[in-house]
């Protein structure tokens, strides 16, 4: 049978009381951006969920947009009919008889949201079971582990019936928790990163430090390409690329290597917070995870993260490897961040990096740089160069007028 819409049901926004209408109203004009590509698709909005009607849209192009909308909890097929009792069990018939291939068990479930009707939930489940069971020889109930479990909603408008509940992205709209700016390397951690804050309703932008000549242009579009990326999910983002090869050279000329690693995240932490001061950011998110390599010590997530007074977010603190690779597996990051181009992180690591560096002693380091190494900051936020990037690939230039994604 031929889906006529489709019910997309909200996630964790569906508790957020006199906020909540807000909170909807952002997700639903998220979703008519996201889809905007397909014009004849029609939004009515329901309590806690939107009835999508394709109107000749593809079902197929629709649903794998939706997967990746956070704030979508779940998302079904919908065939929609008349009230009328036979209309209701003809269309659950044919649902059934549709599937392939042919489930041997099922069980009805009727949810009657507009109470006028004149049979109840339990009358239904009976009255639409006992006509599928009736005309599909073989078949069989089980309401504790069905194949197929049969779905009537039955509102005031229609009645709607489905059997299919797909996973959306969940989490928050976009925007809903305020902005962060987002430290992007070409590694595998940050990508996943940004992702996951997206998801819990920041908006992120984009920050990069490249070290040209040392690093390669080569390198710079891999960061780009996977900052593309995080805008499909967003729509569009900001990649700020920042010069970063004065900072890293006069911090390999003091003299100590064992916290270069130490000075050089320092200092990309003080140019992050100045640029989330210019952009109106609140936060600045980390790909850090607990033990990964020697900025990542708990001893040296101390000292670092003293640098900055706005709060450090680091969703991938506590998760081991394989399951960040995971996810950039399913965000489709994963095989940008392998290919082979350095980024200025890798520049001038020491044999022996400090794993549990002082603070006084990088403090003290800091001071002796002196006001010649504050002017290279000032230097490197002033010469940071803007991207707006778009989900549907375009990039334009900050100065460049730009869609809003909502």
């Amino acid at each position: 049978m031929k889906y006529d819409l489709i019910l997309v049901r909200f996630g964790e926004i569906t508790i957020k009381g006199r906020n909540r209408n807000r909170f909807e109203t952002m997700l639903l004009t998220q979703i008519q951006m996201a889809l905007k590509a397909m014009p004849a698709l029609e939004y009515v909005r329901g309590y806690a969920r939107v009835y999508i009607h394709l109107n000749g849209e593809s079902y197929e192009k629709v649903s794998e947009r939706l997967k990746d909308i956070f704030g979508i909890m779940t998302f079904s097929p919908v065939i929609s009919t008349k009230h009328d009792l036979e209309a209701i069990r003809e269309c659950a018939l044919g649902l059934m008889q549709s599937i392939a291939p042919a489930p041997a068990t099922f069980k009805v479930s009727v949810k009657r949201g507009w109470k006028q009707y004149p049979h109840d939930s339990l009358e239904m489940n009976h009255l639409v079971g006992a006509h599928v069971l009736r005309n599909s020889p073989g078949l069989k109930v089980d309401v504790r582990n069905p194949e197929v479990e049969l779905k009537v909603d039955i509102q005031h408008l229609s009645a709607y019936v489905y059997c299919e509940v797909i996973k959306g992205a969940g989490g928050f709209p976009l925007g809903m928790n305020g902005k962060a700016m987002l430290l992007l390397s070409g590694g595998i951690d940050s990508p996943v990163a940004g992702w996951m804050s997206m998801r819990k309703g920041l908006k992120v932008e984009a920050v990069h430090f490249h070290s040209y000549p040392f690093t390669s242009e080569q390198a710079k579009e891999k960061v780009i390409t996977l900052a593309k990326r995080l805008a499909y999910y967003g729509g569009k983002i900001k990649l700020h690329l920042v010069p970063f090869t004065e900072i890293q050279t006069k911090l390999a000329q003091a003299g100590q290597d064992s916290l270069i690693i130490t000075l050089m995240r320092r200092s990309m932490l003080k140019i992050t917070e100045r640029l989330a001061e210019e952009n109106g950011a609140l936060a600045i998110v980390t790909g850090d995870s607990l033990g990964q390599v020697a900025s990542q010590t708990l001893g040296s997530m101390n000292v670092i993260g003293r640098s900055a007074a706005l709060p450090l977010l680091r969703p991938l603190v506590m998760m081991d490897k394989q399951d960040i690779i995971t996810i950039a597996e399913q965000i489709d990051t994963f095989s940008t961040s392998i290919l082979p181009f350095e980024d200025c992180c890798t520049l001038f690591v020491p044999k022996s990096p400090a794993i549990n560096p002082n603070l006084k002693l990088v403090e003290k380091v800091e001071a002796h740089l002196g006001e010649e190494f504050e002017r290279l900051i000032d230097e490197a936020v002033a010469g940071t160069e803007v991207l707006v990037l778009k989900e549907d690939g375009q990039e334009t230039t900050e100065a460049q007028k730009e869609d809003a994604w909502f």
